[in-house]
């Protein structure tokens, strides 16, 4: 097996259309940091993969 072939998944996977594979959301919070308003987004898991980010086979979006 080729260095180049390692990335190449063993099977057909379909990329989460929720999430865009990354396995987490946009979960933006408001927030006073240090006096000032802000917004703050440290994600939140992906309900419909699980975090996995992809799913098994050919799996078209709803």
């Amino acid at each position: 097996m080729d260095d180049e072939d390692e990335d190449v998944p063993e099977r057909v996977q379909t990329i989460c259309p929720y999430c865009g594979g990354g396995g987490m959301v946009a979960d933006p919070k408001h927030a006073v940091i240090g006096g000032s308003p802000r917004t703050i987004d440290n994600g939140r898991p992906c309900p419909h993969c699980d975090t996995e980010g992809h799913f098994p086979g050919i799996i078209p979006p709803l």
